[in-house]
């Protein structure tokens, strides 16, 4: 009985050896046509228009190698350098206007909106500031770009706001403030597509982030 039932079983084995076989095959071929997939997936994908240097061409770049080419290189350029000099200067002018709140609004609501600004926009003056020593440069601007500044309150703006009280300072400061947060909002915006530095565009990213929820509290408070 021991050799017919070693024939049979081994006899009975190359079906399923060959089944075996086959669904290996297939999981090769099912291996290679997903490997194939990203591939033609990235080569056909949206490419990205990289400027070149002063006196070099543009280059046009897959959008996987420009991501690839920023993780390498995030050296700060003219526009993170600028930003850094100009949003100190415009974050010192909201923090002038919030320490007016205490003693002339009348709003507790507006009141408390301030200390948050404060609270945001203090450290964040001085994160920038250790960006800019970090990197050699000094926080000095040029006058130029102070005035290029959006959304900054003019001189007599802050002088009316310094001589309002109560519901009159509250609504007057709620303007302004808006138009300052969105100007704030509007540089960021701007070095996000023009700057190079990574922890730059963080910064952005929360300003963008938090002004643009204050500014919507601020709406609903006018």
């Amino acid at each position: 009985m021991r050799g017919p039932w070693v024939s049979t079983v081994l006899f009975g084995r190359v079906p399923f050896v060959t089944a075996v076989l086959a669904a290996v095959a297939a999981l090769a071929l099912a291996g290679c046509d997903s490997d194939a997939d990203p591939k033609s997936a990235s080569a056909t994908g949206p490419s990205v228009l990289v400027p070149g240097k002063p006196g070099e061409a543009n280059r046009t770049l897959s959008a996987q190698d420009a991501e690839e080419q920023r993780a390498d290189d995030d050296t700060p350029n003219s526009a993170d350098v600028s930003y850094a000099r100009m949003m100190i200067t415009h974050h010192a002018q909201a923090l002038d206007m919030t320490e007016l709140v205490p003693q002339r609004a009348e709003s507790a609501q507006l009141k408390a909106l301030a200390e948050r600004i404060q609270a945001a926009q203090g450290p964040e003056i001085e994160a920038m500031r250790a960006w800019l020593k970090q990197h050699g440069k000094s926080e000095k601007s040029d006058g130029h770009l102070h005035a290029a500044m959006p959304g900054m309150a003019s001189a007599s703006q802050l002088k009316n706001l310094r001589a309002a009280k109560g519901k009159a300072f509250d609504e007057l400061f709620l303007t302004l403030m808006i138009t300052h947060h969105q100007g704030a909002i509007t540089m960021a915006t701007e070095v996000k597509g023009q700057g190079n530095n990574i922890r730059i565009e963080e910064m952005a990213d929360d300003v963008v982030a938090q002004q643009t929820s204050e500014i919507n509290r601020m709406r609903d408070m006018l």
